[in-house]
């Protein structure tokens, strides 16, 4: 990340080296050097601090590696009041404020972060409005919207950098402990869990290496998962784990930390890729309950489908009318040696079988026909093709394909069911509502990714991921509130509006507008539309709300006492 500002390129004899790619020229610090026993020389350890200035040679923009190697350079830390936009979108600001104050996150983060609070709340802001984690974007952001800050002062990107360096584990454990410490232990909590991987190609993270990326483009990578409720409306914690364990792996320590916040009955709603034995009797020794996904064509669970096919399917009876798919239940056990009868809800969906049937037949003919075009050459095709076709040899030549017609008809067959395990005794429409709780966390993974900006990190340090991965957090806990009141709003109108989505109602919100007139003070521009209304009604919020909340951000503006300072004091 390379600041907006310019300094002077730093005298340090023999340190400082310049190295031109492209257009670009790079400034790089020599730090120290590493002896090399076997080749009798040493090789220098640089860094690149910056690049220079096309108009000034003498001149560059630093980035955050600047700093570390020359802690006492003085760089510019808060913008001019000047610098702040005529017009202030707020519409947006108010509804996560909402949030912030119902959840009381602004009391909590005050003790781990203290007078940073303010700055990092507004990360979290630019976040979920700007959908980006960007901090060099930030005071773009906080141009044109109302902050937490102290007397909603705007920050430069350097200021968003040393604050992404200073905040520690403890902290962020600190807050954690006190985000749990509130709940209900002695009930029965179902622990929806998921996890995602990031992209980052810095090499100074402890947590970046290679892995098994579900989106793999062949850089290092490390992995975040989420533990969330019940209901999968609130994000309970989360942790960071290198991009080299597996899921699977990382399972049993996650369930370690849930005991550790006291949950005492736990259950967990687990996506197909924990689905193994281990993890099956790790929850069976600790008398853990489970509802997981199986995966796509176990032998198990193919064997249990064919024994039930054309029983259920047309059955009314058997319609769960929320998701317009068919469930039945048998019991069974896992595996040969399991001690346990296990709950299996098979589900069928007519329109999943038509779309499953259309893709898996396309897949057939688009392998025949590359298969045709290499008749004839020595290419030694793998077991993806060897299991739809028996392919004919000539020495090493391919002479002739033949669909395996038995294995295609097998999984024509299966098109349009899935299955679903618990280790509880429930019906298959419990089932499926409490795993389609997870279509929510799913969302959440999309929504940190792609709404939040959080596919790459786009930091240099150990520190700086961990604090923009407890911004991410608290960012999804907000978004999370949000989605799931727009979605609730949206289930009892008429027509579902398509401005009930998050990213439309947080686009019209931000059409609501203070503008500066020529006494220097910010007033509400227009009135509130009947769409933003609906909007606001979403969260118990009006017309008077925004008018409440625009004369305190004008108050702010004028030089009070800033928000969450006003906001902990009432607390």
């Amino acid at each position: 990340m390379y600041y907006d500002f310019q300094v002077e390129i730093p005298e340090a004899k023999g340190k400082i080296i310049t190295k031109k790619k492209g257009s670009v020229t790079y400034v790089l610090y020599q730090y120290g050097q590493e002896y090399k026993s076997e080749k009798r020389y040493a090789i220098p350890k640089r860094a690149i601090i910056g690049k220079v200035s096309s108009e000034n040679s003498s001149m560059m923009f630093p980035n955050e590696q600047y700093q570390g190697y020359f802690p006492d350079a003085v760089l510019p830390g808060e913008r001019n009041d000047a610098d702040r936009s005529c017009c202030l979108r707020i519409g947006s600001w108010i509804v996560i404020r909402h949030v912030l104050d119902e959840y009381h996150l602004s009391e909590m983060l005050y003790k781990p972060l203290g007078k940073n609070t303010g700055l990092f709340l507004d990360l979290v802001s630019f976040s979920i409005i700007d959908q980006d984690n960007a901090g060099q974007y930030y005071p773009d952001f906080a141009f044109c919207h109302p902050l937490f800050t102290d007397q909603m002062k705007i920050y430069s990107d350097v200021t968003v950098s040393r604050l992404l360096s200073t905040v520690s584990c403890d902290q962020i454990i600190t807050f954690l402990d006190d985000w749990n410490a509130g709940r209900d232990k002695k009930q029965r909590i179902y622990v929806s869990y998921d996890s995602t991987n990031k992209n980052c190609q810095a090499g100074d993270i402890d947590l970046v290496e290679f892995g098994k990326a579900k989106d793999d483009k062949g850089i290092p990578v490390f992995n975040v998962s989420i533990a969330f409720d019940k209901t999968n409306r609130v994000p309970l914690f989360y942790e960071e784990y290198p991009g080299s364990i597996t899921d699977v792996s990382q399972f049993r320590c996650m369930v370690d930390k849930v005991i550790e916040y006291g949950y005492k009955k736990i259950g967990f709603i687990l996506d197909r890729g924990y689905f193994s034995k281990e993890n099956i009797q790790y929850m069976d020794e600790n008398q853990y309950s489970f509802i997981i996904m199986a995966k796509g064509c176990k032998s198990l669970v193919t064997s249990m489908v064919n024994s039930i096919r054309n029983t259920f399917e047309t059955d009314r009876k058997c319609l769960i009318r929320t998701y317009k798919v068919y469930g039945t239940t048998i019991t069974s056990r896992l595996y040969e040696d399991d001690t346990d009868n296990r709950y299996f809800h098979i589900f069928y969906n007519p329109s999943r079988q038509a779309a499953e049937r259309e893709k898996l037949e396309q897949k057939i003919e688009r392998y025949h026909e590359f298969l045709d075009q290499h008749i004839g050459s020595d290419t030694q095709f793998g077991k993806t093709y060897q299991d739809y076709f028996n392919l004919y040899y000539k020495g090493k030549k391919l002479v002739g394909v033949q669909e395996r017609s038995d294995v295609v008809q097998r999984e024509l067959n299966l098109c349009g069911y899935f299955c679903i395990i618990t280790s509880e005794k429930m019906t298959a429409e419990q089932a499926l509502i409490q795993y389609k709780g997870r279509d929510i966390s799913e969302k959440l993974f999309s929504a940190d990714k792609s709404f939040l900006g959080g596919q790459s990190m786009r930091v240099q340090s150990s520190e700086a991921v961990s604090t923009k991965i407890f911004i991410e957090f608290i960012a999804l806990i907000v978004r999370n509130r949000i989605y799931n009141l727009l979605k609730e709003t949206m289930q009892k109108l008429d027509g579902n509006p398509n401005y009930l989505t998050v990213p439309a109602a947080l686009r019209e919100l931000e059409k609501i507008e203070m503008v500066r007139r020529n006494n220097g003070n910010y007033i509400l521009d227009h009135a509130v539309t009947r769409k933003q209304k609906n909007i606001l009604a979403a969260f118990g919020l009006d017309e008077d709300t925004v008018q409440t909340n625009a004369a305190e951000i004008a108050s702010c503006l004028a030089g009070n006492q800033s928000l969450i300072n006003s906001k902990r004091k009432e607390a």
